[in-house]
């Protein structure tokens, strides 16, 4: 069998079910560790540490990681990601329907077990 074509809508649609589910593993890894990070104390002692230097401009870049920016910033990366990765998908799919009117396509082999 030779894969000649890929359809660039099909493709689409595919790459971003795929990048959404990407999107969503990143939220949700951010709030987990972000909240391991806050049950073992690590902010608590980043921010005993910088009150004990008497650093007031390092105090304030803590507010930088405060649980609700770093979310926020953790959904803007995932809607990138989304974007990106959708377009990138279709591009891709596009090159590769290029290349193989160029080559002829893949040729792969299924056998039946």
């Amino acid at each position: 069998m030779t894969i000649s074509r890929i359809d660039p809508w099909s493709a689409l649609k595919v790459s971003f079910l795929l990048a959404v589910g990407i999107g969503v593993m990143i939220v949700i890894s951010t709030v987990v560790v972000w909240n391991v990070l806050d049950a073992m104390n690590v902010f608590a002692s980043i921010r005993d540490l910088l009150e004990t230097l008497g650093s007031a401009p390092l105090l304030e870049l803590m507010q930088y990681l405060e649980f609700g920016r770093v979310v926020s910033f953790s959904i803007i990366v995932a809607v990138i990601d989304i974007v990106l990765l959708t377009f990138l998908g279709a591009i891709i799919a596009v090159l590769y329907n290029l290349i193989a009117m160029l080559v002829g396509g893949t040729h792969i082999t299924i056998t039946d077990e």
